[in-house]
């Protein structure tokens, strides 16, 4: 598809699904937005992919930044089309009577909180160019618990009505919000579940993971109308007919 002249702003974007997404928007002919806290691997994703990508550092639990982060890349590439809200963490992992509190509550700060910071920043923006596409990077989590993912479950669940609020609020201003729930995923957030050996997910072979280029191209066809049947709900790349849709198969 050719996403030439539009612009992806895309949190957690230096590594793993973000960073996959980053470059299948470049490579569709998009500008891109790279937002996360590690500045040097967004720095380096940037150089990589040349002229029409910028590296803005931010802390997405932090409305300001986040907020700034889209003054700039409108301000650099006149406005933004497509939200990515992918930056999100998985600790902590435990029983309930075990966790920090405060962990679990700064999982909400990322997880939620992010999310809704994202979604609230661009959305004048998209609104006043006559719509655009959001995108929140949900989980089978977010419908299911998960024993010693109490943090990450809650998250994604919340993300979860996020996305089915805001496409009952934004629909008719033409904003199309989806989620997409890809499964497990060959990222370092995979790494850390395994090493934790907290849950049913970290005793699953590595193979089985599926690489982080699918559910970016799967965000590629989420971006055109076929996926508008999907709106305001969770895309599930689990499912073998989205998977056809998408054309991983």
């Amino acid at each position: 598809m050719d996403l030439s002249g539009k612009t992806a702003f895309v949190t957690g974007a230096s590594r793993g699904i973000g960073a996959a997404a980053a470059r299948a928007f470049a490579d569709a002919g998009a500008n891109v937005a790279l937002i996360a806290r590690s500045t040097h691997d967004i720095a380096e994703l940037a150089g990589e992919i040349g002229a029409q990508a910028i590296a803005i550092p931010c802390d997405v639990s932090r409305y300001a930044e986040v907020a700034a982060a889209v003054e700039k890349t409108a301000e650099t590439f006149g406005g933004i089309d497509i939200l990515v809200n992918n930056a999100g963490v998985i600790a902590p992992m435990g029983r309930l009577p075990e966790i920090d509190p405060e962990a679990w509550a700064k999982t909400i700060d990322i997880n939620v909180k992010g999310v809704m910071h994202g979604m609230h920043a661009v959305l004048a923006g998209m609104i006043a160019q006559g719509g655009g596409t959001i995108i929140n990077i949900s989980s089978g989590a977010a419908h299911n618990p998960v024993d010693g993912w109490s943090a990450y479950c809650s998250s994604k669940a919340a993300v979860y009505m996020l996305t089915r609020a805001a496409d009952k609020e934004l629909r008719d201003k033409g904003v199309r919000v989806l989620g997409l729930s890809p499964g497990t995923v060959a990222t370092e957030m995979q790494r850390a579940i395994k090493a934790s050996g907290v849950g049913p997910v970290s005793q699953l072979d590595w193979s089985v993971h599926i690489p982080p280029e699918w559910p970016a191209q799967a965000m590629l066809w989420m971006c055109t109308p076929d996926a508008d049947g999907f709106l305001g709900e969770d895309i599930s790349l689990r499912d073998e007919d989205i998977r056809r849709k998408v054309g991983l198969t």
